[in-house]
């Protein structure tokens, strides 16, 4: 039987607000419900519990405390001896997995799991926290939003969310990748890869050799980012080292926060959800809420929190964690469920890796002559 994908009413009520605060600063419609369950919509995804509808993350309980694990890439199954210290696993390592849980408790658990470089979170860990915005140079009148140029350099779902947001309302979108480190959902369902990303230009970045992508982060009016803070700084390419427009809009997307051991931890929707606390379920038999609910969630308040920088000429830096998203929706009610079954937009279909280099490069020349 089909248990179609639900989140709490409150949260939904929620989520429809903050979609129109940032419709009508965009002048697009935006759907929340379309947006929370798009992807479990046209992956016939279903809710499972302790299981998340994606499949990758558990709930699991040990010492009093609930934690969650996601083990959605190669390295992270490749981890698993590691992480439960045995070298013999079997082909399903969950039964394992929760056995070493119960054994060690959930927070110890996690805490090695994060050692790993493994994205885990301990249920209720996060307390909700502000957006951060850290002034960063010129503010810059509002550009229409047909004049925007954004560069989006994340991956997964959040970020690239919110970069789509921005191309429905009109803006153009450069999808960054590289072609040994694409977006990991680049070789997943197309549907879901097509519904986040159609509409953008494609750009395949050299990393061996940057000075193109330097161009193209120096002429955008907006940078998205969802790599773990020291990551793109180590190669020199991190707010404060590249060259910005006046205006320019630097927004960095994290699981946990950019700030102290947190901006190390790894972090996927669904146990980012976790870690906020954002679970259905009673207290002591907690469940996954939606469909890695943290993702969509984080792009809407993300792309919202864009639009407010904009409007304030821009400048800024604007980091958003999504463990601390979800951690503000947990204060909501949570009794009654609502399935969302609205199907997504599905009119766009992303280009090939790389399509576009030469008319982003193009683009990129024009702006930069412009500015001279």
């Amino acid at each position: 039987m089909v248990t179609p994908v639900a989140v709490p009413t409150a949260v939904l009520a929620q989520a429809c607000e903050s979609a129109r605060a940032l419709g009508s600063l965009a002048g697009i419609d935006v759907d929340a419900e379309e947006l929370l369950g798009g992807r479990a919509v046209l992956l016939g995804l279903e809710s499972h519990g302790r299981v998340s509808a994606g499949g990758a993350s558990r709930l699991m309980a040990g010492g009093g405390d609930w934690c969650a694990l996601t083990l959605s890439r190669p390295d992270d199954i490749g981890a698993v001896p590691a992480l439960i210290e045995s070298d013999e696993i079997a082909d399903d390592p969950w039964p394992m997995i929760e056995r070493r849980v119960r054994t060690v408790g959930a927070s110890a658990f996690a805490e090695r799991a994060r050692l790993l470089g493994l994205p885990a979170g301990v249920l209720g860990e996060t307390v909700t926290a502000a957006t951060v915005m850290r002034h960063l140079g010129g503010r810059a009148v509002p550009a229409p939003l047909s004049d925007l140029l954004v560069a989006d350099l994340s991956s997964m779902w959040a970020g690239p969310l919110c970069a789509q947001l921005l191309a429905r309302a009109g803006a153009t979108v450069v999808k960054v990748e590289s072609a040994a480190r694409p977006d990991g959902t680049r070789t997943g369902p197309a549907t879901f890869f097509d519904w986040i990303n159609g509409g953008k230009l494609s750009y395949r970045a050299d990393f061996a050799a940057l000075d193109g992508l330097i161009r193209l982060l120096a002429a955008a009016d907006v940078v998205i980012e969802s790599s773990r803070p020291a990551a793109l700084a180590r190669r020199g390419l991190g707010p404060t080292d590249v060259p910005a427009r006046d205006g320019r809009i630097w927004l960095r997307i994290t699981g946990h926060g950019a700030e102290g051991q947190r901006a190390d931890w790894v972090a996927f929707g669904d146990d980012a959800a976790v870690s906020g606390g954002l679970v259905a379920g009673a207290s002591n038999a907690p469940v996954f809420c939606g469909d890695a609910i943290a993702d969509p969630l984080t792009g809407i308040h993300a792309a919202h929190a864009l639009m407010e920088s904009r409007a304030r000429g821009g400048g800024e830096i604007v980091e958003i964690a999504m463990s601390a998203v979800a951690a503000a929706y947990a204060q909501l009610d949570r009794g009654d469920q609502k399935a969302c079954t609205t199907a997504p937009l599905t009119n766009y279909r992303a280009s090939p890796l790389g399509s576009d280099n030469v008319l982003v490069d193009r683009l990129v020349a024009q702006r930069n002559v412009a500015s001279c």
